[in-house]
């Protein structure tokens, strides 16, 4: 199955694609889709679902992960936060693709292991746990995070129902 990770951002929409198989994961392709700050809200919206519609044609992911976002200081960032969060979701939904929100202490629990983690932290492991996966932006490797938390949670609730329905008798 492939994953595709989001980190939303309305300057830098970080998006990265692995195939999770069970435990087993495979990085696929990262990048980010970038907007100019000198255009219009509306323009730079239209650049994001533009960009991510790319990514999802191009690698035709099986579902979404969005980073769940907490509320800046700035009302007006956040704002601006939430229109480009709306779109990363919007896009991926209107694909048909089911999306899951993963708050920031989540990922960074299921990639590294503790909810402090911290950037450099969070792309150390990625390289580790996605071979092949290099060195990208931190919007890019946060959206690879995204992606693996998702994975594996998919995998323990894969799991965890096998394993259920096993102890009472039925088909594992």
């Amino acid at each position: 199955m492939l994953v595709l990770g989001l980190d939303p951002g309305l300057r830098h929409t970080g998006w990265g694609v692995i195939e999770a198989a069970g435990s087993r994961l495979r990085f696929v392709a990262a990048g980010v889709v970038d907007t100019n700050t000198a255009d219009d809200l509306a323009v730079r919206l239209v650049t994001l679902h533009d960009g991510l519609a790319q990514v999802l044609s191009r690698y035709s992911p099986a579902v979404a992960a969005v980073e769940h976002t907490v509320v800046n200081k700035n009302a007006g960032s956040s704002l601006k936060l939430g229109h480009a969060r709306g779109v990363v979701m919007f896009t991926a939904a209107a694909a048909g693709l089911p999306v899951t929100e993963y708050l920031p202490m989540a990922v960074k629990r299921a990639v590294v292991g503790t909810g402090a983690a911290d950037k450099v932290q969070v792309a150390a492991m990625i390289r580790l746990l996605l071979p092949g996966s290099g060195t990208y932006r931190s919007d890019a490797t946060d959206a690879l995070a995204v992606a693996v938390c998702h994975a594996n949670r998919t995998a323990t609730i894969g799991a965890i129902s096998r394993g259920m329905r096993a102890s009472i008798g039925g088909p594992a």
